[in-house]
């Protein structure tokens, strides 16, 4: 079994590693962390991404960093969701 590996997210602005921000890479994909909640899952099958339906938009600095896991802004989020593109599931149960 490949190893699991946990490396926080880089600031674009400082270039410094950012506390409580992480992306997490398993075997099945990576998933992006936000304090301890897990905000979304991107799989390495290439199925729908994944966003918890509670904590994907839920604050401001989780934004900022889900926008930069994703590589996309709101707008184009809230779009994806709507388009079905994107899953809306409970990634913390």
């Amino acid at each position: 079994m490949k190893a699991i590996k946990v490396q926080q997210m880089i600031s674009s602005r400082t270039g410094d590693a950012v506390a409580n921000q992480f992306k997490i890479f398993t075997p099945k994909g990576v998933y992006f962390q936000s304090y301890n909640s897990i905000i979304a899952f991107k799989p390495n099958d290439k199925r729908r991404i994944q966003l918890d339906s509670y904590y994907w938009d839920y604050s401001r600095t989780t934004g900022k960093y889900r926008n930069m896991f994703l590589n996309e802004g709101i707008a184009e989020t809230r779009a994806k969701i709507e388009s079905k593109e994107y899953l809306l599931t409970n990634l913390n149960k």
